[in-house]
């Protein structure tokens, strides 16, 4: 079907040609589209991760001044001094202790242990006592708190706490006044960080210190205690930007944003899944397919309509070809087209129509040939025999002495070999000039002194090719019709001229001549359909025109005028062909 069928290679070829160029411009255009959000995506969140380390640090710097704010309470610093405790002194840290977990709501426990006095002083919300005796409180021994970190991370019942360890020292003098730690819970530090990703899609990890303490981690990593970098296939340590890697089953990449708080390191981690960065370039591609299929879908009817519309008169100028073949030159009609296939199924029916009108022509020119000779063929009596009885005549008369009777039975046999010459359909001027010599010379001797007759002809066109007995029936014509029919001296001139690839053969006489109405009959019988439609009385004027219109064609020119006993004249305009 695909090799047999150019309407099908049409409709495969277009659709492969739009097809493919499609496929791969999608190709492409999701990759690079893919490769260009995931780079903006990248950099954008190292931006917004880094404003929200910012803000961390912020918060962190926040919780730190709340520890020092002692430091500018100059009578709390006198009664830290003492080493015995009273009523008032007691009161009075107490209440202060108050101030510092009351300040923020985060804050869950404020715990100070006393460098000089040994007292302790503790506040704690109402939603942590149940678990307050899970808290790891610094221990009594003032030689331990210079190993407690300033800042950790405590596993309280499930929950996370930062927990804010600050010796109060008075400085410049070394002296440890106490131990204040603060608990504080995550909310505050949950709500910067779930600024910075979508829960739904992303993942977002703060880690502190060298060892990777969790600050913050998604509800799928909540329960966990602690969770190393390792476990993320990271480095702590590892120089900020991202890498790929995987989390949870998901493929994606890891945004790493590092930073410090006096001297302790922290580090930000955001996991981006592949499909959430690549979701808005899948929907582009989902958009562009959609469209292109519409587009492909617009295509394939075009194709369809542009394919059918070439085969369809292609199809047809077969089927004319298949009717030519079997002989029949009458076409299926058709609505001519401006473009190529149109001036193909001109062209075709143009040539038909001209094979057409050539076969009918030489078959008409056979046939007109095959009339005319056996006309001719009746018309003679034996011509070998006559020609052998003449020149026997002629022989007869040369034994007596009369010259003249021998050169007029010449000519006669000269016109009798001339004619009867069956074999020969196409003569130089020059012979067609010997025989109306011959011919005239008989009828100048026949008429006496009431015919005479010139020939002229330019010598470049003796040796033009043109049709045999062409010229004798034009002049018996004059002779029969004019000279006959005339009164007083009747003249014959033949004119034969060339000009510019034609041959122009004028005949003129003075005989009878011709009237309007019979030029324009002798016109009609020339554009008769019936060619073999022949006056009485054997080859005249009619024979010769169709046989010149039937060898040369359109091309053959003819006109006549007649000015009754004063001058009639015929011309010929014929087209030279090739010699013989």
């Amino acid at each position: 079907m695909y090799k047999r069928s150019l309407f099908v290679k049409l409709l495969v070829w277009s659709l492969l040609a739009t097809t493919i160029p499609f496929l791969c411009s999608n190709l492409i255009s999701y990759r690079s589209t893919s490769a260009t959000l995931q780079a903006n995506m990248i950099e954008l969140n190292r931006k917004t991760m880094s404003i929200g380390m910012e803000n961390v640090k912020k918060y962190l710097e926040e919780l730190n001044q709340l520890s020092v704010s002692w430091y500018y309470d100059q009578s709390l610093m006198e009664y830290l001094w003492l080493e015995k405790t009273n009523f008032q002194q007691d009161i009075y840290i107490d209440r202060q202790v108050a101030y510092l977990m009351y300040s923020r709501p985060e804050i869950k426990v404020v715990n100070f242990h006393s460098g000089m006095s040994g007292q302790k002083y503790a506040k704690l919300n109402y939603s942590v006592l149940k678990i307050s005796q899970q808290l790891q409180l610094p221990s009594d021994q003032k030689e331990s708190w210079t190993t407690i970190p300033d800042f950790e991370m405590q596993q309280l019942n499930g929950n996370r706490y930062l927990t804010i360890n600050k010796k109060l020292i008075d400085y410049p003098k070394p002296n440890v006044l106490g131990m204040l730690s603060m608990y504080i819970s995550l909310d505050e530090i949950g709500r910067l960080s779930r600024q910075l990703f979508d829960p739904d899609q992303e993942s977002l990890f703060m880690l502190m210190k060298d060892s990777g303490e969790l600050m913050y981690a998604p509800k799928e990593a909540s329960d966990t205690s602690a969770m190393q970098p390792t476990e993320l296939g990271l480095n702590m340590h590892e120089q900020p930007g991202y890498r790929y890697g995987e989390y949870n089953g998901k493929k994606g990449v890891f945004i790493i944003v590092n930073d410090t708080f006096y001297e302790m390191p922290l580090t930000m981690i955001k996991f981006i899944p592949s499909d959430f960065i690549n979701q808005a370039a899948q929907k582009t591609l989902d958009q562009s397919i959609a469209i292109q299929f519409i587009a492909l879908a617009f295509i394939l009817l075009f194709t369809f309509i542009i394919s059918y519309s070439t085969i369809t008169p292609i199809k047809r100028l077969i089927r004319n070809m298949t009717r030519v073949e079997i002989g029949q030159f009458d076409v299926e009609e058709f609505k001519t087209r401006e473009d190529e296939i149109g001036i193909l199924e001109l062209r075709f029916q143009t040539m038909v129509r001209n094979l057409k009108e050539m076969i009918i022509r030489e078959y008409e020119q056979r046939i007109e040939i095959s009339t005319a000779q056996l006309k001719m063929l009746q018309a003679q009596i034996n011509p070998h025999f006559l020609y052998n009885t003449l020149q026997s005549i002629g022989t007869v008369a040369l034994r007596h002495g009369v010259e003249e009777i021998n050169d007029k039975i010449f000519q006669l046999g000269s016109i009798l070999r001339y004619s009867m010459d069956f074999n020969t359909e196409t003569v130089y001027l020059q012979q067609e000039i010997e025989h109306i010599e011959d011919y005239l010379s008989l009828q100048e001797n026949r008429f006496k002194h009431k015919l005479s007759y010139s020939i002229h002809c330019e010598p470049d066109a003796l040796k033009v090719s043109v049709p045999k007995m062409i010229l004798q029936p034009l002049v018996e014509n004059s002779i029969i019709h004019g000279i006959e029919s005339g009164t007083g001296m009747g003249m014959i001139h033949l004119d034969m001229a060339l000009d510019a690839g034609w041959l122009t053969i004028r005949i003129t006489d003075n005989g009878k001549g011709m009237d309007y109405n019979e030029i324009e009959q002798v016109q009609l019988r020339f554009h008769e359909p019936n060619v073999y439609k022949r006056e009485e009385g054997g080859i005249g004027l009619i024979n010769v025109l169709q046989r010149l219109r039937l060898k040369y064609g359109d091309q053959f020119k003819w006109h006549m005028t007649s000015t009754p006993y004063d001058k009639t004249e015929i011309s010929l305009i014929i087209p030279i062909q090739e010699d013989l």
